[in-house]
């Protein structure tokens, strides 16, 4: 993988869009995605294998650690200063008769991932299948000859997943006119780079599309575009035109070098590594992630992520119609380190269970972040059945779901893993449903409730979701409409200062919230104000009534002990009652008066009914 800041191509201009979508044929909600890659966004979940002649070198060498703090030890051999010849040294601390690849098809099978993606050739240059255009492989170096990729092959064959092989095709660090970081210093000629390209790139690339049956995807992983790069717009349409040519059906990833808006017949979008998604495309995209923090083993390497939070991360994805990819770094007898092979088979178990929830599945229409229980995924299963998948990342202490955005009234409520189906009792009031919840988490990763309609559920839209424990978060993220002057920050200073908006003068916000119980709601703001007296105002309206507060100095507060951190304090102050006389949306604003001289930094208001 790559070792910078990964370069994301976010940049989208409606005319590229237009083009992108009369490119692309539409099938479910995924509306952009073409019949080569329909089976991707099917599929969801993936493996990625990160093996090579650096799996050998566990991220040391000669007592070194690898020299830079991201530990990627699949980069040993550059970053480390590796000669050549003593590279190929590592060979001999692989045991050849334990190295089987079809353990690694049978981990993904129990993972419940649906393919494959084999480090063919890495960085390094070193091919793990026997190619005849260079002697720097695998099958050179072994006797018996092996080739790892051809093993692969079958064994995804034989146990019915599908095969993608990731080929570094802009950096090779062992071919000299092959890009490495040093031609930064002592540059190589565009003419140079093109021999590299026609007599090794081109040509590896044939044999691995001819002579191992179907490819389904080939792994590019170009981290920028080509235009900051050596490489030529041109060879990468030679190559994606190789590609073409002998697997019509092989998925080319954003990480060619062409981004989807620059080529259309770009198959997907891989995002930066680790890189979770943060909003809905309606193109296939793809997250490649880590178990740990390596890519490649690394014996240093104890960054273990839990079987929870890697469930969210493909969970997260699935709902914003995403794809993710997870990696394994087998070791240099081909064994997978216990750590990961036993969070993927927890996986497996249950996506076994709840798998209906991700295979297929979609993002539904509400916003992303809406709740604060979890994600939604959404199926049409049959003709008049369609499923909201309600994933509960955090079980509620008072066993209730509320759904809020929802229009359309269900038909059914479930626990999904429950074998019986046994209906769960709801209740549904214009657009909040909320769902009675067993006492005991019947599942203790993510459970996933299941809401069953007899066509798409309707949405109302931008509205405030009511919590789990009753209230209603405004922020100004989640209003629906905003006016003034106010200048958003995020986090700040380690996340110790909060995000806020700086008003220097005049700023409105509007929500939108379901009041499902009429009565008194209490309403509490949080912001910084640094003045040494009351001044401005803050002035909140709903519900025919208004509620008046001058900002009060909250002075500065202690960010990180003994480290002279003096940060801005951001304080909660309650401002009154706002009375709701019957159930229905109303709109909630907010207007803030304030001067440069003395601006407010506003977080947040939150309103909750009061206890009668």
């Amino acid at each position: 993988m790559n070792q910078l800041k990964p370069f994301i191509y976010l940049r989208r201009s409606l005319i590229s869009l237009l083009l992108i979508t009369v490119c692309f044929t539409q099938l479910h909600g995924q509306s952009q995605t073409n019949k080569r890659a329909q089976w991707f966004v099917d599929a969801r979940f993936g493996m990625f294998i990160h093996w090579g002649l650096y799996s050998g070198a566990e991220g040391i060498w000669k007592g070194e650690p690898l020299r830079n703090e991201n530990n990627y030890a699949e980069w040993i051999f550059y970053r480390n200063r590796i000669d050549k010849e003593e590279y190929l040294d590592l060979l001999d601390r692989f045991d050849w008769e334990s190295i089987d690849p079809e353990e690694w098809v049978l981990l993904a099978k129990q993972a419940g991932m649906k393919y494959v993606t084999l480090t063919a050739k890495h960085h390094d240059g070193f091919a793990l299948w026997d190619s005849q255009v260079s002697d720097y492989d695998v099958a050179e170096y072994t006797k018996p000859k092996r080739d790892i990729v051809k093993e692969l092959a079958d064994a995804c064959q034989k146990h019915g997943l599908k095969l993608g092989l990731y080929y570094s095709h802009w950096v090779d660090w062992e071919h000299p006119y092959g890009w490495d970081h040093n031609k930064e210093i002592y540059s190589i000629s565009a003419e140079h780079y093109d021999q590299y390209w026609q007599e090794k790139v081109i040509p590896q690339m044939r044999e691995l599309l001819s002579n191992y049956g179907s490819i389904s995807m080939i792994w590019f992983d170009m981290w920028i575009n080509h235009s900051e790069s050596i490489i030529t717009q041109k060879q990468l349409l030679q190559l994606k035109s190789l590609i073409r040519d002998l697997q019509p059906d092989c998925l080319v990833n954003s990480r060619l070098g062409l981004s989807i808006e620059e080529d259309s017949d770009i198959d997907y979008r891989t995002l930066g590594d680790n890189q979770l998604g943060t909003q809905k495309l309606d193109y296939p995209w793809q997250s490649p992630g880590t178990v740990a923090h390596s890519w490649g083993y690394h014996q240093l390497d104890t960054e273990w992520k839990s079987t929870s939070s890697l469930l969210q991360a493909l969970i997260g994805n699935v709902s914003l119609n995403g794809n993710y990819m997870l990696n394994i770094g087998p070791r240099a007898n081909g064994k997978v380190p216990y750590e990961i092979s036993q969070r993927l088979r927890e996986m497996g178990q249950w996506l076994e269970v709840n798998g209906e929830s991700i295979y297929n599945a979609e993002a539904f229409d509400l916003p992303e972040n809406q709740h604060d229980w979890g994600k939604i995924t959404y199926k049409k299963v049959a003709d008049g059945i369609h499923r909201l998948y309600l994933q509960v990342f955090n079980w509620p202490y008072n066993s209730e779901v509320p759904l809020t955005g929802v229009t359309t009234k269900p038909q059914n409520a479930f626990v999904l893993s429950d074998k019986l189906q046994a209906s769960l009792k709801w209740r549904h009031q214009d657009v909040l449903t909320s769902i009675e919840l067993p006492a005991a988490q019947p599942d203790h990763l993510i459970p996933v409730i299941v809401l069953e309609y007899d066509r798409k559920p309707e949405i109302m839209e931008k509205l405030v979701a009511k919590t789990v424990d009753g209230g209603f978060s405004l922020k100004v993220e989640n209003g629906f409409s905003e006016e003034g002057k106010g200048s958003r920050f995020g986090y700040e200073r380690g996340g110790t200062i909060p995000p806020h908006v700086l008003v220097e003068v005049t700023y409105q916000v509007g929500w939108k919230l379901f009041i499902d119980e009429p009565g008194n709601y209490r309403v509490d703001a949080s912001y910084s104000f640094q003045g040494e007296k009351p001044a401005g105002q803050l002035k909140v309206i709903g519900a025919e009534s208004a509620l008046e507060h001058s900002f009060a100095p909250t002075g500065l507060t202690v960010g990180e002990p003994n480290s002279k951190w003096h940060i801005p304090n951001f304080s909660s102050h309650n401002l009154g009652v706002l009375y709701f006389p019957k159930a229905g949306v109303y709109e909630i604003s907010m207007n803030v008066e304030a001067n440069k001289k003395q601006p407010l930094q506003f977080q947040w208001l939150w309103l909750k009914k009061q206890k009668n």
